[in-house]
């Protein structure tokens, strides 16, 4: 490859020589990580008892065992590229994921890590519960006393559309209002919009953004599986600490509830699937577009079925249906459909609803039986490897270019999108 040139530039011939030669490594990587998952993460993990995060165990798995994945020197190099001009070196990373996670015994230990708080939530956390307050660039936090934590989705620029900053900002944003022990129920809504087209108004998410992803910048790890396995598990979940007081619960959980004005695009209407109680304005619409753009709408494939059934799910997932909140199926996905003008009142009823040890406990029983950990964890080990695939495709990469592309006289604009 080093001899080539970039991949838009090459030949049909040598795309052709380069496909076999992937082609031939991945299935040599498969067939060895189908027989030594467990042995090599209790290498890389000193026999379980390192809890290292996915992008710390692939680094881990790069230095000790050349060849299985990419080095920081080739991710780096690809991080440089849009995502036309990369090798694909991600789907490595997915083959690799997809083993460990398959496994009934390092699968549940990387669950287990990702569920920890990050280090960046961990330095905030004094100062947010000494004043109630975390302001980050793309998320604000505040904590009232009423017991609330109030997470706001504040890029008001390209209508809260998710990129790796927000996905950090979110996961420490929920990390912060876990660990809270002031903190008894936690509260998800869209900002006002800066963005020209709805300036001034409300909107909850437009989902993943296609320029960022054209651009080479929605990583598999660092974006599309952090996103599923950190802040999104943390809320089913709860964050997982080691505080001896816990003996009857190793992780902290708390209700959640979500205040959709505007719209839920894809990653949007995905983060409704693991809220305890959805509102959502009488204007406002959810959709899941991701198979439109040629990807996979994070778990939604795992959890959209439950609560609409198969039909629907088809419908919406497949074929791209919008679901407008004053459709009778909205109902299947939101628990109050409210004027636009009513929608504060109604958030603040419902978070009083929310605030009791019996609502914990009972969620927490509900989360167990919806969602049972191992189909969980399968369905994470099959989506690492073909959300790697998809990202790059030959029909996602073609989608996703018209949207980074720059208009004549004007900056490139910002696309949302379904992720």
């Amino acid at each position: 490859m080093a001899s080539l040139p970039a991949p838009p530039a090459r030949t049909p011939g040598q795309r052709a020589a380069i496909a076999a030669a992937k082609e031939a490594a991945r299935a040599l990587r498969t067939r060895f990580m189908d027989v030594y998952a467990d042995a090599v993460y209790d290498r890389l993990t000193a026999d379980r008892t390192l809890d290292l995060r996915i992008a710390e165990l692939l680094d881990a798995a790069a230095a000790e065992l050349p060849g299985l994945v990419p080095d920081s020197a080739r991710l780096a190099a690809e991080r440089s590229r849009p995502q036309a001009a990369k090798e694909g070196d991600e789907i490595d990373q997915g083959i690799f994921l997809r083993a460990v996670l398959r496994s009934p015994t390092a699968g549940p230990h990387l669950l287990d890590a990702m569920l920890r708080p990050t280090p960046r939530a961990l330095r905030l956390l004094p100062g947010f519960t000494r004043t109630g307050l975390v302001e980050m660039d793309a998320v604000r936090l505040e904590r009232r006393a009423d017991g609330v934590a109030r997470i706001t989705l504040c890029r008001g620029d390209c209508l809260n559309a998710e990129d790796s900053a927000q996905v950090d900002d979110m996961e420490t944003a929920v990390d912060l209002a876990l660990l809270d022990p002031a903190v008894r129920v936690g509260l998800l809504r869209g900002g006002e919009m800066s963005h020209p087209r709805y300036r001034g108004r409300r909107v909850f998410s437009a989902g993943i953004n296609l320029k960022s992803l054209s651009s080479g910048d929605i990583p598999l790890v660092g974006f599309l599986l952090r996103r599923e396995l950190g802040y999104l598990h943390k809320i089913v979940r709860g964050v997982l600490t080691d505080h001896p007081g816990q003996w009857h619960s190793p992780r902290v959980e708390k209700p959640w509830v979500a205040a959709v004005d505007g719209f839920a695009i894809g990653g949007g209407t995905q983060v409704l699937l693991v809220c305890d109680h959805v509102l959502a304005a009488s204007d406002a619409y959810l959709s899941l577009p991701a198979a439109k753009e040629g990807i996979i709408p994070g778990v939604a494939n795992f959890r959209f079925t439950r609560y609409v059934g198969p039909r629907p799910a088809r419908q919406v997932i497949l074929e791209g249906r919008r679901i407008r909140a004053s459709e009778p199926d909205a109902r299947l996905l939101v628990d109050e459909v409210v004027e636009p003008e009513e929608m504060d009142a109604a958030v603040e009823r419902s978070l009083r609803r929310l605030d009791g040890e019996a609502v914990l406990a009972n969620r927490r029983m509900l989360n167990l039986a919806e969602e049972p950990s191992d189909a969980f964890r399968a369905y994470m080990a099959e989506f690492a490897l073909q959300q790697a695939l998809r990202i790059y495709g030959q029909d996602v990469i073609a989608k996703v270019g018209r949207f980074g592309a720059t208009p004549p006289g004007g900056p490139a604009r910002v696309v949302p999108g379904g992720g």
